[in-house]
């Protein structure tokens, strides 16, 4: 009896042990592929990655504090959020501070896979589950304007999260729950009207990040996805932007209001979506149309 009793907890222990190095590797932080990396590395536009800088919205969260100068990205502000808060790191070119001593890849891991310089799990207030849905041309642009951008010294204050949420390798396995599923990003933007205001939507402008309910781990909930959330601060909603929150609207109405923040009633939009404004007033017009236009084809409910 005493035998079979040991080997019983051998057995245990090998499966416990088996299970848990099973959890490491599938949990583990995982880079870009080679075939992304190299891509990345080729060199980027400037002037398109202004673009992409603008429609990803990089000085909502990483403008300098005080500054009105988009291209102050020293970071710092708080993100207030139900597991803490985040401080936005400075992702200006300074060398020490900032991220004027990273490759592309570097900036190409965080982006798109969530991993750090220093090969850990970034926090999924970077919203890198839409940003891994960018294009290789589109990150490695942006890479290129950042570099040309004024360097900022100063480091911003480490994240204040609460137990368990402060636990870094637990995001593994929430990267597990809820990252793409992407084989190969796209080498380049899509150009269609409809596959354009998708990619802008889900990749760079990361609309579901705001605009979606998300489950009690912080996910969002794909079935829903664009049908309206409390904000992260729990100030406030983000307002249903499917096709039914949108029903009143056409498209030049979307349109109008992402470039001016006057909607078709003559009200304003005002909170987190002022910045926005600011920001989508700096994109083509015609990327602003695709937008307008994917939105009015998402059908409540998240299927479109």
């Amino acid at each position: 009896m005493t035998a079979g009793r040991s080997a019983l907890a051998v057995g245990i222990g090998i499966v416990v042990a088996a299970m848990a190095a099973a959890g490491w590797v599938l949990t583990a932080p995982r880079p870009v592929d080679p075939q992304t990396a190299r891509a990345v590395s080729e060199p980027g536009d400037p002037a398109a990655g202004k673009i992409v800088f603008f429609l990803a919205g990089c000085d909502s969260c990483h403008l300098s504090p005080g500054q009105s100068d988009p291209t102050r990205l020293s970071g710092g502000q708080e993100l207030r959020t139900p597991f803490g808060s985040f401080f936005p790191p400075n992702i200006s070119p300074d060398r020490a501070d900032g991220i004027g001593a990273w490759s592309a890849v570097d900036f190409a891991n965080a982006l798109m896979a969530g991993v750090s310089r220093d090969g850990r799990h970034l926090y999924p207030a970077l919203p890198y589950p839409s940003y891994a849905r960018m294009s290789v041309k589109d990150v490695r642009d942006l890479f290129a304007f950042l570099r040309t951008v004024p360097p900022v010294s100063g480091r911003t204050p480490p994240d204040a999260l609460a137990f368990p949420f402060s636990i870094r390798k637990a995001v593994g396995f929430w990267k597990l729950l809820y990252m793409p599923a992407i084989a190969q990003p796209l080498a380049e933007d899509p150009t269609d009207l409809e596959s354009r205001g998708r990619y802008l939507v889900e990749g760079p402008g990361h609309c579901g990040e705001c605009h979606s309910p998300r489950t009690f781990l912080g996910g969002v909930i794909a079935s829903r996805r664009l049908n309206g959330a409390p904000l992260p601060d729990g100030k406030g909603k983000a307002p249903n932007i499917t096709d039914g929150g949108l029903a009143d609207w056409s498209e030049s109405d979307i349109a109008y209001a992402l470039s001016t923040g006057l909607t078709p009633s003559g009200d304003s939009l005002g909170g987190p979506m002022a910045a926005v404004v600011r920001n989508l007033a700096q994109v083509p017009e015609q990327d602003l149309a695709a937008i307008a236009h994917y939105l009015k084809t998402v059908k409540p409910g998240g299927d479109s």
